[in-house]
């Protein structure tokens, strides 16, 4: 059975990236959220929260969380919509843990991608986007439509 790391921002992202439950649901599988929510029940006991960094100097804060959450919990795949905290998870779970990375940017960006987006193309082993608007920007990456 694997195990999976679902990593977001609280709000539309953990909304849509929740919207996938049937595929991680029956495996073991935690949170880690870059800011302080009430929670589902069935999220109760299995997350982590993590320092809120806007592009700023807490992002260093986010790279050692990321690691005592890696180093703990061992995930087999990291799973994303966005937004920031995926990028120091993917780049130690990708150096030091051999961890998969599944990215879905968000449905929301349209016309032009997030920068979580542009960043985690070059991070992620499978990279998907929901509007076709996108293919331009991630020729490498799969189209899968509107997942919620």
């Amino acid at each position: 059975m694997l195990k999976i790391g679902i990593v977001s921002s609280p709000g539309g992202h953990l909304t849509e990236v929740r919207c996938f439950r049937s595929a991680y649901g029956q495996h073991r599988h935690f949170y880690a959220l870059n800011d302080r929510i009430s929670l589902a029940k069935d999220m109760l006991g299995r997350t982590y929260f993590l320092t809120h960094a806007e592009r700023d100097w807490r992002q260093i804060v986010n790279f050692w969380e990321a690691f005592r959450v890696l180093n703990k919990e061992r995930p087999d795949v990291l799973i994303s919509t966005g937004a920031s905290p995926i990028v120091p998870f993917a780049i130690l779970g990708r150096l030091f843990f051999g961890t998969k990375i599944i990215f879905v940017e968000t449905m929301t960006r349209v016309e032009a991608p997030s920068l979580t987006g542009r960043i985690m193309y070059f991070l992620a082993h499978r990279f998907y986007y929901q509007r076709q608007e996108l293919r331009r920007f991630y020729p490498k990456g799969s189209y899968v439509g509107a997942l919620i």
